[in-house]
């Protein structure tokens, strides 16, 4: 058996293109479709006049959801009119203008949140104007104690939600990224699955069965080999987000490649039953790509299983492994749940897995190829 697996890990090195090939579709599909790690800050070129108080320009540079640029008015308007800014801000003494380039979702945001900034200065410049206070350094210790009674409340509001049993959490990014590993490793495992068919019909097999390897060792061997690749791929997935993206997996990364382990034995089982079932590799290539990407649309990685309506393709993701590899992933990682309330969905990708190698192995032995 060690001999067989060190043949395979010498042809891998060989001939790693379809391992590699699969595993950067799975990254690239992710990071297009939603693997970022969050929508970045938008844009804004700003001007302000010579007497704009300090307290608005302080409040501007500290926007979090937005990178203010200071520039000269010129410059401002020469970004936007250049396509490079949707829009700028003129700020001014007692109001502020917007130089619009392109008319935005963005422009109603940008707007409001200047507004708020000058809001909140009118209603300083009300509060000082009540208190009598003339003395510049009195009115900002008059402003600091109002914000630090302000920071202590008399009494605190505690706010809760709550999801309804048909309410669902959708995370674009995981959803994409758990959804494309698991519909590419599909491949990466059944091509590694392949060759049993081609050695058995060259021969191959008849002529180790001469040799002191047992036919329990050579099936052994072949399934580890497919398991490890496969895990592997989706480990190196998982890992490029990680830690390279910043994709944190809400702080259950370590989870999320515990739970790969039954779905990568369930789709090597399924690829066993494939190839035991199929009689020439032309039909293997026939029906992979109809088999992987059916699993896909049934099973959700394309989209949300919770948005479909159909009870009859409902009831098909039933019988479809990548449907229980998203459960247990989305289950632990999105909606936090412990690892006892998804032995459900591991616990059929095992007993799918288990029933798939042992018809599949029959198959084998009962067919002459």
């Amino acid at each position: 058996m060690i001999g067989i697996l060190n043949a395979k890990l010498k042809q891998f090195i060989r001939t790693p293109f379809t391992f590699l090939i699969f595993t950067g579709m799975s990254i690239v599909f992710a990071l297009i479709f939603g693997g970022s790690t969050g929508p970045s800050n938008i844009t804004v070129p700003v001007y302000a006049g010579n007497n704009v108080d300090s307290f608005i320009k302080d409040s501007v540079k500290e926007v979090d959801s937005m990178d203010f640029i200071w520039m000269t008015e010129e410059e401002l308007e020469e970004m936007v009119s250049n396509g490079k800014a949707e829009l700028g801000v003129v700020l001014k003494e007692e109001n502020y203008q917007l130089v619009v380039g392109v008319d935005s979702f963005n422009s109603g945001l940008i707007e409001q949140t200047v507004h708020s900034i000058y809001q909140e200065k009118n209603l300083r410049d009300q509060l000082i104007h009540v208190s009598g206070i003339t003395s510049p350094v009195e009115q900002e210790d008059f402003l600091e104690t109002m914000e630090e009674e302000l920071s202590e409340p008399v009494f605190a509001i505690e706010s809760s939600s709550f999801r309804g049993d048909d309410a669902f959490v959708y995370n674009s990014n995981l959803h994409h990224i758990f959804g494309f590993s698991l519909f590419f490793v599909i491949y990466t495992i059944a091509y590694n699955v392949l060759p049993i068919l081609v050695e058995k019909r060259d021969g191959i097999w008849d002529r180790m069965i001469l040799s002191p390897v047992k036919k329990w060792e050579m099936y052994v061997a072949n399934l580890i080999y497919s398991f490890i690749t496969g895990y592997v791929q989706v480990a190196i997935t998982f890992t490029v987000f990680r830690y390279i993206i910043g994709v944190d997996f809400n702080g259950r990364y370590f989870d999320t490649l515990l739970l790969l382990i039954p779905y990568v034995f369930a789709i090597v089982s399924i690829a066993i039953l494939i190839t035991a079932i199929v009689k020439t590799v032309q039909q293997f290539n026939a029906i992979l790509p109809i088999f992987s990407v059916s699993m896909a649309m049934i099973g959700g990685a394309y989209w949300p299983i919770e948005i479909v309506e159909s009870k009859f393709l409902l009831t098909l993701a039933k019988i479809d492994p990548l449907y229980y590899g998203m459960q247990a992933l989305q289950g632990r990682v999105v909606y936090g749940y412990p690892m006892e309330e998804i032995l459900m969905p591991i616990s059929i990708l095992v007993l799918m897995g288990v029933c798939a190698i042992g018809i599949g192995i029959h198959l084998m032995e009962r067919r002459h190829i």
